[in-house]
């Protein structure tokens, strides 16, 4: 067969959707999917739009894919205030359809939770206060409104008026680049770009939406239309997408230095007998570039450290030797990233490693990974993670996060999880609401973010470490995994002031535990969460629901209801044959010791008092509420040896690890892991 251009198999490709909408692949996550009336429809108002302004048409679908996946998502705005297929962005409008308040804080302005999470050390309250003069919000529907003349709301509710907007504003940034109406995708990078936002991050978009349309994609939209970009492998090697491309936006792109960023800083010597400026470690060169893969536009946004008393400073701790790092922290910055570099460069509030924007991508770094960031609630986990946020907010209106984001963050936490020989797994990568309190007393308020609406499956899926059964049908345990986009699990709370009202019905990753067999049945129970209370479908009540990816040892099967073992309890969850929410898988499991009446339960894995050297005080090791009984079983996760990280100098020089004999394993016992001494319990190895 004659070789095609770029332009004419982009044509064809499209065309064949319309021509055989049953040869369009539908993944196997979406078999429930409903039959689309007219599967060549929305297609249609692709290629309909495309024409009319000039876009060539995979560019079209690249780029709506790449924000929505092509959903309309019901007319709902994204976390960052886009809404429909091709994301166009409406704050105001955003704020009134679902009381978002799109602030300029953070989820750490709560008060319940001491980011730190070191009680020898308790971090002061201090609640952000978001600069007077702020960059001014995108507003990208109001200027396909000017160019379309289509009515706001209408971009806002109609997906083919949505996608007439999109076309009109990517012929607008060609305009305005000096482009002109070219059928060669190609041409059109610099435009894309710019739709996706910022310069700084955008390069890394537009790299994405050109990648996919290289690949090509295939899926059935939420409201069940089947949609097919055909692959287009030539792209790649045309020459304005080649490494030596040297035009305007790509210029922004920064990668991590492998030279002086990997140096340990220089630290001058301290003046004898006071605490004046002179002490202070010299200042590492901020100029240094962001720890990221290559393929993937971050920015160096440096978290302040600085003192900010006689014996306090902030906002993070740096180290002056190697630390184990065992987890990635996901979390949701509960507020825009517009207000991110005010934050950080506060040195009396709290820090992170990475931050990822909604509309684009784009990744900031503000703590160096090899350095301890403030961020979990837990001292023990602060130590030995790396923690990110993502714009976004758990759950408000029913809100959803973008393909850009997703993908820009499975990049980056699949890069990190290889730099630091990290398990791609749930025991590994962890959300903030797995992690658990340090005491008795911290349970109740440690956060709950990112929530139900994270698409845990979809996240691993583009880790290239997507969850399968590794069991047979009894396995002794089971790894969480409903169908995200077709369980829809009803929650309440996501409008704050009618907290009992129902949220609107979207996709959801967890599972309700039930005490019996029965969808009437309550809810298992959280002491921690709630004492001697009920748990709750409140969306922000973790306590009697699991989360995809997570594995539980099984406890009973009846029916189409399977049982596992959580917080001392059966938990039975709905686990139908037919719509199965779970996977059988193998792997270890622990049980006390025989002759043991209960095993105590740990949120730090904390050395024993004599590994403490002279002159520092041991910590505590405080038992949680929880225990392990006899007779129950629990997944095990990991294995570490205790250790405890004292930093309470701005000097990193001063920083102490202390080891000790003490083994721990770290189990799912609820939903948050947890830690018990491996003296107190056995492995059974299934």
């Amino acid at each position: 067969m004659p070789s095609m251009s770029i332009a004419t198999s982009a044509v064809v490709a499209s065309a064949a959707v319309l021509i055989s909408p049953a040869l369009v692949p539908h993944d196997p996550a979406e078999r429930r999917a409903p039959a689309a009336p007219a599967a060549a429809t929305r297609h249609a108002a692709f290629a309909k739009a495309a024409g009319e302004f000039g876009v060539p048409v995979s560019v079209l679908l690249g780029v709506s894919y790449l924000h929505s996946r092509w959903d309309s998502h019901a007319g709902l705005p994204s976390t960052s205030g886009g809404y429909g297929p091709m994301h166009l962005i409406d704050l105001p409008a955003a704020r009134r359809d679902t009381a978002l308040p799109y602030s300029l804080g953070n989820h750490h302005d709560d008060d319940r939770e001491d980011p730190r999470g070191d009680p020898s050390r308790p971090m002061p309250r201090h609640r952000h206060q978001p600069p007077k003069h702020s960059p001014a919000a995108p507003r990208t529907l109001m200027r396909a409104a000017e160019l379309t003349g289509i009515a706001p709301e209408r971009l806002r509710r109609d997906p083919d008026a949505n996608i007439r907007g999109g076309a009109a504003l990517l012929a607008d940034h060609q305009r305005a680049l000096g482009g002109h109406k070219s059928a060669n995708p190609a041409d059109w990078y610099d435009a894309v770009a710019a739709y996706g936002g910022d310069p700084a991050g955008s390069t890394g978009f537009a790299d994405e939406v050109f990648g996919t349309i290289q690949a090509g994609a295939a899926r059935t939209t939420d409201d069940g239309f089947a949609l097919r970009l055909g692959a287009h492998p030539a792209l790649g090697a045309h020459p304005t997408l080649g490494a030596d491309r040297d035009r305007s936006p790509r210029r922004y792109r920064l990668h991590r230095n492998p030279g002086p960023d990997r140096q340990r800083p220089k630290w001058g010597k301290k003046r004898r007998g006071g605490h004046g400026r002179h002490d202070r470690p010299a200042r590492r060169d901020h100029r240094r570039r962001a720890e990221c893969p290559e393929s993937l536009a971050c920015e160096w946004m440096p978290a302040a450290y600085a003192r900010t008393g006689r014996k306090s400073y902030g906002n993070h701790d740096r180290l002056h030797e190697d630390r184990k790092i065992d987890y990635i922290v996901i979390h949701d910055t509960e507020g825009s990233f517009r207000g991110v570099p005010s934050m950080v460069n506060n040195p009396r509030y709290v820090s992170w490693h990475y931050t990822i924007r909604s509309e684009d991508g784009h990744v900031a770094q503000h703590v160096r990974t090899g350095d301890i960031a403030w961020h979990a609630g837990n001292w023990d986990i602060n130590s030995r993670s790396i923690g990110i946020e993502h714009e976004g907010y758990l759950a408000r209106g029913g809100t959803w996060y973008t393909e850009a984001m997703y993908r820009a963050s499975a990049k980056l936490v699949r890069h990190l999880a290889d730099e630091h020989d990290i398990p791609l797994d749930r025991a590994h990568i962890i959300g903030h609401d797995n992690v658990p309190g340090i005491t008795p007393d911290r349970v109740r308020g440690m956060h709950v973010d990112p929530g139900p609406y994270w698409d845990w499956a979809r996240f691993f899926a583009l880790l290239d470490a997507p969850f399968t059964a590794t069991g047979e049908e009894d396995a002794t345990s089971v790894i969480i995994r409903p169908d995200f986009e077709h369980h829809q699990a009803q929650y309440t709370g996501c409008t704050r002031k009618q907290p009992a009202r129902h949220c609107k019905r979207q996709g959801s990753a967890s599972v309700w535990l039930h005490t019996e067999p029965s969808h009437h049945s309550p809810l298992v129970k959280d002491i921690g969460k709630h004492g001697g209370g009920a748990s709750t479908h409140s969306v922000y009540d973790h306590a009697g629901r699991a989360s995809t990816g997570q594995r539980y040892a099984v406890a009973d099967r009846q029916g189409d209801w399977t049982a596992i073992w959580y917080l001392n309890q059966k938990a039975w969850f709905h686990n139908p044959a037919s719509s199965p929410t779970a996977l059988p898988a193998d792997g270890p499991l622990v049980t006390p010791r025989a002759g043991l009446d209960s095993v105590k339960v740990y949120g730090r894995a904390y050395p024993e008092a004599d590994a403490y050297p002279g002159g520092i005080r041991p910590e505590k090791l405080v038992p949680l509420q929880y225990t392990l009984r006899p007779g129950r079983r629990y997944t095990l996760g990991l294995t570490i040896r205790s250790a405890y990280t004292r930093a309470k100098s701005v000097d990193p020089r001063e920083h102490v690890i202390i080891r000790g004999r003490l083994r721990y394993h770290q189990i799912q016992l609820g939903h948050r892991v947890m830690f018990v001494k491996a003296d107190d319990v056995e492995i059974i190895d299934r």
